[in-house]
């Protein structure tokens, strides 16, 4: 993908050049400015090169597994941009250097003359490579890539429909599928028209799937097509498909006609006139983008009863749905997924059992297909070809796992990287970063998108920060299916995402091909030459070469056995490292050479036993993201405000829970030159005191913002803080005790907040002025209050908040009785109320939380029995309950004895996840 390097080099060029604009105002020395005239000429000549590149590689990317001249052609490529980029970052670096005394900036200039000559000279050299890799009218001439193009599709489409299409024998796992769609396309013929889609990753089985049902219900129409859609899809040619396939299934030869020669309109009356006052069905299949259905449904009449099938890996197209009539596919489960491989393994053994010696053996084959259908019936029949012996299948065991994107399971290679072509080169180098995460790690999305950040892939537009344009990205690659999602908050928005491990195998092969990444594991010595980002999964790092020069920019570590001996011996090749993560890495402080880094982006120290942070830390002028959440730091140095360029700095120590199960939330000491840091979009979480209060005004940008230790005496002027902070979206507040009162009566919260945690007691007399100033805020989303003593007066003004998708209440409940009107939180999904002593009641009437997912009831010690009402909550799937009363408690332990019905628990049946604890 050197498209995808040459894009991200191409905004790096464009961002020298505008420190041309910069400089114009500025007074030279004249050979200074005589030589920087120089190199920016050469910047603006390579980057013009490489602009006139850019669209050419994205064109021969598709050839370069079949032509050698074109792979050996990107290859060369991607090495030159790589150097262009170290120039590059270096004279970014020098040109922001301006800090010193005015004699130490003067011999500064004078010594960066040479600099810049020789930055020069590297530019023209590398330059003339780029000219002589190949003649210039061969390198640009698009006509052979055009002439190509509807050949080259067809071969990615017919070697993509190497797809899986078992004997009815030997389907599994689609029982519940099956039907569904069946029903759809059976059921209500008073419906005239009917679109229903099937989506899911590639391999998943979507084809298999419709498949079965198309043969199963074409008899009962009086037409059928099936057509699979090239993604170079033109629509004269989509319509005479069509044509062609309601054809096949013409017995009374009604349309016979000749449509070489047709024009759209006269293909479109054509099919109209077929298909007037019939019923039929039709497929498209693998459609990638919604456009098609628009470009062609005016070619189906109105007056005939009809029935559509589309099959996509992007949700998107899925969503074309009429209704609900919307099935995505997810992987098999573990039953299904050994079912399938047995009948695939063992398909000449009359039972099509698995042999009892090659058990385990056959169940790490099927792990490592991960319920992908696809991948479990190509390795199931490579070893139904093999003899059944132990020795025989361990062999191929360590083939396929050295092999398992190139050419043991080649069906699903070619099948997922038709996925990979079809990414934007910004969407390829965000997935292609996944592949840094281990195998079945979960990726959270707020590091996820602090990554993409710091590595340059992400824009800031003008109405979107990067952080918004990023995470606009992680939902694209989800719903192309290149990304699963694990989790989600309580808003919806994902909260982890994971790949799938065949899909992570294809993606590291070409990571690993282009340069992009390179995973350490700790097997034997390792080069990490010629890749720009290093992943590494053990403590013992050993390079195999002691080189002058890396191009690595970032290095990702998960493993905590990491030391800072190896670390240090490490870091001293990589000068122009831009990515430090080192999360989870059990040292104590940082070596120097971190400090040294100048092109140092990100740095994280998250979970690490890091006490102390130098003032160093300075010199990284450069960094965006400062991560030291859960470290044992106590304070920030006051050199912590030379980082002009932070955006985020994350400096919690994870919450620890007291004996009564409260959350106590740990801040750290800033100093009060943190109000220079006007860049900043995320800080928590910040010790209270007058003087950093007076000084966090300054502090507007900020998105995500936490404080701790907060005192009645400084509720006023907190109030002032927050309220200059026009962007807020996630504020938590948290006083200094539990006995300690927060004004909040005059805080007037910005539109912009979602997410809000309060931990303190609330004037009961101001309680309806302060929600009900919470309930002007549109966006607000989740409520978390802690220690508040409300009542069931004041919790009553909570109901107010209609937006709420979830709600904590945390030691804050001190009423006896909780009672939901109708219509209250009709949004809810999350509610959970924990250390209410008192509580004894909980009333739902019903149309209340409507929407609600989950409840959770902890340390409600007089709640003798369950919520009335919560039979009506049919949304309902996990109910979690600990500390309630014996008599609770004892109802559930007597019914799992003795098996019996109970009148009280049947309000719970519907619930899928009961949890109960004494």
């Amino acid at each position: 993908m050197a498209e995808g390097v040459v894009g991200i080099l191409i905004l790096k060029l464009g961002s020298a050049l505008f420190l041309e604009a910069c400089r114009l105002g500025t007074k030279q020395l004249y050979h200074e400015a005589s030589a920087l005239g120089r190199l920016f000429g050469e910047i603006r000549d390579i980057k013009e090169e490489l602009e006139s590149m850019q669209s050419f590689l994205q064109g021969a990317e598709r050839f370069k597994d079949t032509d050698n001249n074109t792979a050996n052609f990107i290859k060369k490529i991607r090495g030159l941009a790589f150097d262009i980029e170290d120039v590059i970052d270096e004279f970014i670096y020098k040109m922001e250097d301006k800090h010193g005394s005015f004699a130490t900036k003067m011999n500064r200039r004078i010594n960066r003359i040479w600099t810049w000559r020789r930055l020069t000279s590297k530019l023209q050299k590398i330059k003339l490579k780029l000219e002589n890799v190949d003649k210039r009218n061969v390198r640009y001439d698009m006509r052979g890539i055009a002439r190509e193009d509807g050949s080259s599709d067809a071969h990615h489409r017919s070697t993509d429909q190497i797809s899986y299409f078992p004997k009815e024998e030997n389907l599994v796992g689609i029982d519940e599928n099956k039907e569904l769609l069946m029903n759809w396309l059976r059921g209500d013929l008073h419906q005239q028209s009917v679109i229903t889609t099937v989506w899911g990753m590639g391999g998943v089985g979507k084809t298999t799937l419709v498949a079965h049902v198309y043969n199963t219900v074409k008899v009962d129409f009086d037409s059928a097509a099936w057509i699979t859609v090239s993604k170079a899809y033109q629509v004269e040619d989509l319509l005479k498909q069509i044509i062609r396939g309601f054809q096949k299934s013409d017995l009374k030869g009604e349309l016979r006609v000749d449509i070489i020669d047709m024009e759209k309109r006269s293909l479109v009356e054509i099919i109209r006139d077929y298909l007037h006052g019939k019923s039929y069905v039709l497929v498209l299949d693998d459609v990638w983008g919604v456009d098609i259905w628009f470009k062609i449904r005016d070619a189906f009449p109105t007056n005939s009863t009809s029935r559509f099938i589309i099959t996509s890996r992007i949700h998107e197209v899925a969503l074309l749905a009429n209704g609900n009539c919307i099935i995505e596919l997810k992987p098999l489960e573990a039953h299904h997924s050994w079912e399938l491989f047995c009948k695939e393994a063992f398909w000449k053994n009359e039972n099509k059992m698995c042999l009892l010696e090659l058990n385990n053996l056959a169940q790490r084959f099927v792990d490592k297909c991960n319920g992908l259908p696809i991948a479990i019936a190509c390795v199931g029949r490579l070893l139904s070809c093999r003899s059944p012996t132990y020795s025989d299948w361990e062999s191929f065991f360590k083939e396929l796992e050295l092999q398992m994107t190139n050419n043991v399971i080649l069906n699903v290679n070619v099948l997922l990287k038709v996925s990979l072509e079809d990414l934007p080169y910004i969407l390829k180098n965000c997935f292609l970063h996944c592949t840094i995460f281990p195998e079945d790690h979960l990726i959270k999305r707020k590091r996820l998108i602090r990554h993409w950040v710091a590595e340059g892939f992400i824009r800031e537009t003008e109405h979107k920060t990067m952080e918004e344009v990023a995470e606009g990205y992680l939902y694209e690659l989800v719903n192309r299916s290149l990304l699963q999602v694990v989790e989600r908050n309580e808003s919806g928005r994902v909260q982890s995402c994971r790949m799938h491990d065949i899909i992570r195998l294809l993606a590291l092969t070409k990571a690993n091909e282009e340069g992009f990444c390179k995973v350490y594991d700790g097997m034997g010595s390792y080069s990490a030459e010629k890749t720009r980002r290093l992943s590494i999964h053990s403590a013992n790092i050993k390079l195999s070469t002691q080189p002058t020069k890396l191009t690595v920019r970032s290095i990702y570590v998960f493993s905590n056995g990491l030391t800072i001996e190896s670390l240090r011996s490490f870091l001293k090749h990589f000068y122009l490292l831009s990515t430090l993560d080192l999360q989870g890495a059990q040292i104590v402080e940082l070596p120097d050479e971190v400090f040294n880094l100048f092109n140092l982006r990100f740095l994280s120290l998250r979970n690490t036993e890091v006490t102390n942070i130098p003032s160093t830390v300075g010199r990284l002028q450069k960094l965006e993201v400062l991560d030291v959440y859960n470290a044992k730091l106590l304070a920030l140095p006051e050199s912590v405000s030379k980082l002009r360029k932070l955006r985020y700095l994350h400096v919690a120590t994870v919450p620890k829970i007291n004996t009564k199960g409260v959350v106590t939330w740990i801040g750290i000491q800033v100093p009060k030159s943190i109000k220079y840091l006007t860049g900043l979009q995320t800080l928590r979480l910040v010790e209270a005191s007058s003087e950093t209060l007076f000084h966090l005004g300054a502090l507007t940008q900020l998105r995500t913002f936490a404080i701790t230790n907060v005192q009645r005496d400084q509720c006023a002027d907190l109030c002032t803080v927050i309220m200059s902070m026009k962007h807020l979206v996630s504020l938590a507040i948290m006083a200094i005790s539990e006995e300690e009162i927060l004004q909040l009566e005059e805080l007037c919260l910005p539109p912009t907040l979602s997410k809000l945690e309060l931990g303190g007691q609330l004037d009961k007399k101001a309680m309806p002025q302060i929600v009900s100033s919470f309930s002007d805020l549109g966006n607000l989303t989740l409520l978390a209050l802690a220690f508040s003593k409300l009542d069931e007066d004041s919790f009553s003004c909570l109901l107010t908040l209609h937006g709420l998708r979830g709600l904590w209440v945390d030691k804050a409940y001190e009423g006896k009785r909780l009672h939901f009107n109708a219509m209250s939180f009709p949004n809810l999904r999350q509610l959970a109320i924990s250390d209410a002593p008192q509580l004894n009641s909980v009333v739902i009437e019903r149309s209340a939380l409507q929407s609600l997912v989950q409840l959770t009831l902890v340390d409600c010690p007089e709640l003798k029995a369950l919520p009335d009402g919560i039979e009506h909550l049919r949304t309902l799937e996990k109910l979690y309950l600990r500390g309630a009363s014996k008599e609770l408690t004892k109802l559930f332990q007597c019914n799992e004895e003795t098996h019996e019905s109970n009148g009280n628990l049947e309000k719970i049946g519907h619930i899928r996840r009961v949890t109960v604890y004494p």
